[in-house]
């Protein structure tokens, strides 16, 4: 694949994630006794007596970065956890279809494993796994699922392929490959 030289000079891609939860200690006991993931290293807290916050976070000037914490699942980016208390914190989750609404898709090998054990853990999954048959996604399969404080997350497979892979030698990311090798160990 070649670069556009008007783009990002240096790109290799994505390192982490960042997002904000209600609690870091429970966010930290649902990433790594439910989904597995690995903690590692925290920092915290912190907070600015002048704009710093502002400037450089574009959040409230006194606002309190409280703790934050790095995880790592599996093979895919690492997370960048947040607890955060500010004077016009809004505390509400926000949908898929609002602006700034947001997911984490993680990729699993059995879909009917892994909803049968969130399931049984008391994780509320939304519905049934949705499967595609036509289009650029057939052969996946997916379903959604709440943390305990509400945030979306989906789980993904396609143990097959997708549909769009019949048309193009090029391939979207994919955790059980992540040096773009394809099943045969060879360079997808």
């Amino acid at each position: 694949m070649t670069g556009n030289t008007d783009t990002l000079p240096g790109l290799r891609g994505t390192d982490h994630i960042g997002f904000t939860v209600p609690d870091l200690d429970e966010a930290v006991d649902f990433f790594v006794n439910i989904l597995g993931c690995e903690a590692f290293y925290d920092l915290g807290p912190f907070q600015a007596d002048d704009d710093w916050m502002q400037t450089h976070l574009n959040v409230d000037p006194r606002t309190v970065m409280r703790r934050l914490k790095f995880l790592r699942c599996k093979n895919g980016s690492n997370f960048e956890v947040f607890e955060y208390e500010a004077p016009d914190q809004n505390r509400a989750q926000p949908k898929n279809s609002d602006i700034g609404g947001h997911h984490l898709a993680f990729y699993v090998d059995d879909m009917d494993a892994a909803v049968a054990f969130l399931k049984g853990k008391g994780v509320h999954v939304l519905g049934e796994p949705t499967i595609r048959t036509v289009g650029p996604s057939a052969g996946q399969s997916w379903v959604y699922f709440l943390s305990p404080w509400g945030m979306q997350f989906e789980l993904v497979s396609y143990p097959q392929g997708k549909g769009y892979e019949k048309e193009t030698d090029r391939r979207l990311w994919h955790p059980a490959y992540p040096g773009g090798e394809n099943e045969s160990g060879s360079e997808a």
